[in-house]
């Protein structure tokens, strides 16, 4: 027999809500990792590659397409990530994922929504940036604070504070020169580049406590696997760091002029990521790369898990240091909402709640030669 209404709204299941979030996520990881690779690093490299691209043309072809293909990029993980943060403050606002403090989440994330908006069709002054930059960073500490009462390990308060400082100290720097600016005054700030600088490490610090808190890796662990697991990963990962040390000082004492041109190439990484996620490199090179890898691994171990905190930690990573697009602070807003609201993003959740279903009174009866 055919199927009723009822039976047919019955389908719709409770795991409508969950599975838009899921999707939409999906894509704006790999949308706004592949902006980063094409945007802001490959693109950007094509300025200092000219003189090859007239060599070779299919070097132009390839810096111009990359540039293209990671504009267009841009702007739609522009739009995805306006879209999950529309959507997670519409589920705050339905009691969903609650939070201590969440009506200054909502309050503060739907103003910060709302001047996006207004400054995308009317680029801001001066003072609408300042007010930016002001609420981004109330939002910020806001975000921060949920995290810390919520999870009273003391790594993972130290992750969110170190973040938190990180990113404070880029908005400090963007505050007080346009504030500075504005008013026409000549002088720097105080402390600006001092603060700057220390911001930047504290990221760095950030990314070596992301893998203490997200790895699954700790040697208190009664499991010997796991503790065997740990140890082989900090022994692969100490004698790669130490064998390119030692490969370093092999090089200078047989072939100096070699060694000079491996440093030469490594700075030229550093600028890659410089331009493309605001990172000077003032400190060890090192130290970078190893952040990196800490980074993914936590990465990559929540993304598989199918974890909220794994796509969090992908669009902070994203977002880089210096937030100079609208679409950079968004990430990292979200990147903080997916790790204070962290759990699995799958058909399964209770977000599915919005949208209440009306199933039928009695088991529906497949079709199927049943009179």
């Amino acid at each position: 027999m055919p199927e009723s209404p009822m039976a047919r709204k019955g389908r719709v299941g409770p795991e409508t809500g969950s599975l838009l979030l899921e999707y939409v996520l999906k894509a704006l990881l790999v949308a706004g990792l592949c902006e980063l690779v094409l945007y802001r690093l490959i693109s950007r490299l094509g300025m200092h590659l000219s003189k090859v691209a007239q060599e070779y043309v299919a070097v132009e072809y390839f810096l111009r397409g990359a540039s293209a293909i990671g504009f267009a990029l841009m702007n739609f993980s522009a739009i995805l990530v306006f879209l999950v943060l529309f959507t997670f403050l519409f589920y705050k606002v339905n009691g969903l994922l609650a939070r201590p403090w969440d009506h200054a989440v909502v309050a503060l994330g739907s103003l910060l929504l709302a001047l996006t908006v207004v400054f995308l069709l009317f680029p801001p002054g001066m003072p609408g940036s300042i007010a930016y930059n002001v609420l981004t960073l109330a939002l910020v500490w806001t975000l921060v604070i949920q995290y810390c009462r919520g999870n009273p390990a003391a790594t993972a308060r130290a992750l969110a504070l170190c973040y938190g400082a990180g990113v404070s100290s880029w908005l400090y720097y963007q505050i007080s020169t346009t504030t500075y600016g504005w008013l026409g005054v000549a002088s720097s700030p105080p402390l600006v580049h001092e603060i700057s600088r220390l911001g930047e490490a504290l990221m760095v610090v950030a990314t070596a406590l992301v893998f203490a808190v997200y790895s699954g890796f700790t040697v208190r662990s009664k499991n010997r696997q796991q503790r065997r697991r740990t140890g082989q990963f900090v022994a692969t990962w100490a004698a790669l760091f130490i064998g390119l040390l030692v490969m370093d000082g092999v090089i200078e004492i047989f072939d100096p002029a070699t060694a000079q041109y491996v440093r030469q190439a490594s700075q030229g990484i550093g600028w890659i990521f410089q331009m493309g996620m605001g990172y000077t490199f003032y400190l060890p090179f090192a130290l970078y790369m190893a952040g990196l890898l800490f980074w993914s691994y936590a990465v990559i171990k929540q993304v598989s898990m199918g974890r909220r905190a794994g796509y969090g930690l992908a669009l902070m990573f994203i977002a880089g240091y210096a937030l100079q697009l609208s679409h950079l602070t968004l990430f990292v807003v979200v990147g903080l909402l997916l790790i204070v609201n962290d759990g699995r993003i799958d058909a399964r959740e209770s977000v599915g709640r919005l949208f209440p279903v009306e199933l039928p009174d009695r088991p529906m009866v497949e079709a199927s030669g049943v009179s």
